[in-house]
């Protein structure tokens, strides 16, 4: 069975055709509960997001600040599995016929097996995968399953990539790349700064792949402010951060659909 990268492909081209980036949300697997994720994630879908990255949960989660590296750990301690990932894949995507990747880690998918991985991914309707850690010149193997799957591979730029490295990345990246708009780990900030937008031309003058930014986006405003230069806006501590602020799941649930509403309305220029 193949995977969705084309349905991923569309969604951003159906995006750009009507003139707004596309809003990408993050939440990890597992959190608060199995479930109590599936439900959050459909609701980020309901409230307006276009793409849902799911997070594989992780114990040394590198890219990631402390409010996503809770939610982890809330997963963690929870038993989380990897089949408990491509159920939330399965289970979002089959609900609301929306692209849905994995964000992982390279060493989970290591120990479980690239074959069994990839194919388990595209069985379950994913459109592909995020993989902050997993070096260009070392992803062979991956970038051979996940062709053979119909998956993306989304690696990840830094403001300190330089040109012939960021020219390196965009050859063989699909679906989108993943810029990241500052140095450091995932968190909300108060702005977002010029650095993301040098960082999206300077990866533009190598690629006609869709250029999504990350790291740093918490709200309406900012994300206008990155919908303006980027093609799409990736949301994730925030999104985790209301579900760990609110008094149970439900409110929690509905603080991810209040949320996703209001960033849509960002990156249509509506906030």
């Amino acid at each position: 069975m193949s995977g969705n990268i084309q349905l991923l492909s569309d969604t951003l081209a159906a995006s750009k055709a009507e003139g707004r980036a596309a809003l990408i949300a993050y939440l990890p697997a597992g959190f608060p509960t199995v479930d109590g994720g599936i439900e959050a994630i459909k609701a980020a879908f309901d409230g307006g997001a276009d793409i849902v990255e799911v997070g594989l949960p992780h114990s040394d989660p590198v890219l990631d600040g402390p409010v996503i590296q809770t939610a982890d750990d809330i997963a963690l301690r929870g038993g989380v599995k990897i089949a408990d990932v491509m159920r939330t894949v399965r289970e979002t995507h089959a609900a609301t016929g929306k692209p849905v990747l994995v964000m992982t880690y390279w060493n989970p998918i290591d120990r479980y097996g690239v074959e069994r991985f990839t194919a388990e991914l595209a069985e379950a309707g994913g459109a592909g995968c995020i993989l902050p850690d997993l070096p260009v010149q070392e992803a062979g193997l991956w970038r051979e399953h996940a062709e053979k799957h119909g998956l993306a591979t989304v690696f990840v730029v830094a403001p300190s990539s330089k040109d012939a490295r960021l020219a390196e990345i965009t050859k063989v990246g699909t679906g989108f790349v993943y810029a990241a708009s500052l140095m450091g780990v995932t968190g909300t900030r108060a702005s977002v700064g010029a650095q993301a937008q040098d960082l999206v031309e300077r990866t533009r003058a190598t690629t006609d792949t869709p250029v999504c930014v990350g790291l740093g986006v918490s709200n309406a405003q900012q994300a206008a402010e990155v919908a303006r230069f980027a093609d799409g806006v990736i949301v994730g501590s925030a999104f985790v951060k209301g579900m760990l602020d609110a008094p149970d799941d439900a409110a929690g649930v509905e603080a991810v659909r209040v949320l996703a509403g209001e960033l849509a309305k960002g990156v249509r220029g509506q906030a």
